[in-house]
């Protein structure tokens, strides 16, 4: 089972714990997950608006699906789905399996970061 983990984190914490990441991974030969990083939570939801987050729960519920295909099932415009699945392409959120389809490879995502005031 793949899972994703969303963190909101500053570059050089991302860079440190993708090198422990890997090192760990590397010496125990075991899957230890993917990391979606955002240096702010206005970062984050530039990228993963409400639509697009709708897409990604669409795509886990059927399965591989067209873009024609998705944006039937969500009721959008053809276009609008294309370029929001084109950005979560680029985020690797959203796979095109060999046939083109949209999928998301993942059976879990999770959001871990904490929200508080700059000292």
């Amino acid at each position: 089972m793949r899972t994703a983990t969303i963190h909101i984190k500053s570059a050089s914490a991302s860079m440190a714990d993708a090198r422990a990441g890997f090192l760990a991974a590397w010496q125990s030969g075991e899957y230890a997950g993917e990391h979606f990083d955002f240096e702010s939570p206005a970062a984050l939801f530039r990228v993963l608006t409400p639509k697009r987050w709708e897409l990604v729960e669409c795509l886990q519920k059927t399965g591989p699906l067209g873009v024609r295909a998705l944006a039937r099932a969500l009721g959008r415009d053809v276009k609008r789905v294309h370029d929001d699945a084109t950005a979560m392409i680029g985020v690797g959120m959203v796979e095109k399996t060999t046939d083109g389809k949209l999928v998301v490879p993942f059976a879990e995502i999770r959001a871990e970061f904490m929200l508080r005031a700059a000292a």
